[in-house]
């Protein structure tokens, strides 16, 4: 059985802009294996977000294929492919995009709410998932009263409740400052070895795109290889 759990090829991307076709991603070619942790790097308006959109089945290709766990993800309706992302994929935000009136724990809960779990296995799982991010302490806590830190922590735990098999996450550091970033890292890292969960992060923070197991860059729509030195930032 293979270990992939993205397979895209020949990924295109393109808009109409006017008289003009903007093409965002061209002949895309990418695979990332179950566990694996990786960078996608790039300057602003490389189409980095646009690959996470359409690797999450936020958005559609305008060509090729994307195939994640051997699902071709862009044949399915839209309410499987719903179905689809609250199974198999996380989702973390440069901002938590928490629910404000909502406890630390019941922000967590909500994915396997929506999946059909029961209210007292969801509260059990939650409070395990906020144990493992070091925030069961917290979990009565509305984001209110979280630090940034703490936010984005309760944030990550949402990603991961479902024991997803692909968590993207889309300028997780950006909004924090040195030493929180590296502690996300840290997380991130561990919860990885943890669960075996493959992460596809998109990152300006070289630093942290340094410390993941590989990095692809993405430069006016085209992919490739990347060797990413730590200390410097993308634009």
């Amino acid at each position: 059985m293979s270990n992939l759990v993205i397979e895209c090829k020949q990924l295109g991307k393109s808009y109409q802009d006017g008289k003009n076709q903007v093409e965002v991603l061209k002949g895309v070619n990418l695979s990332v294996t179950q566990g694996e942790m990786l960078a996608i790097v790039g300057s602003s308006g490389s189409g980095k977000s646009t690959l996470l959109h359409i690797l999450g089945t936020l958005d559609k290709a305008s060509s090729g294929s994307v195939k994640i766990k051997g699902e071709e993800v862009a044949a399915l309706s839209r309410n499987n492919q719903a179905e689809f992302r609250n199974q198999y994929l996380g989702f973390i935000y440069q901002f938590h995009h928490l629910l404000m009136e909502f406890t630390a724990l019941e922000n967590v809960a909500m994915p396997l709410l929506i999946k059909g779990v029961n209210k007292q296995q969801a509260k059990v799982t939650a409070t395990d998932m906020l144990d493992k991010v070091g925030l069961a302490h917290r979990a009565d806590h509305k984001p209110s009263e979280l630090s940034g830190g703490e936010r984005q922590r309760v944030a990550i735990a949402r990603a991961l409740v479902t024991k997803p098999a692909l968590v993207l996450a889309d300028e997780p550091t950006g909004n924090l400052d040195k030493h929180n970033a590296m502690k996300i890292y840290e997380l991130l890292s561990r919860l990885n070895k943890e669960l075996q969960t493959s992460f596809v992060v998109v990152t300006h923070d070289l630093d942290l795109a340094a410390k993941l197991g590989r990095s692809v860059q993405l430069d006016d729509g085209v992919l490739s290889e990347a060797t990413v030195k730590p200390g410097a930032e993308h634009a």
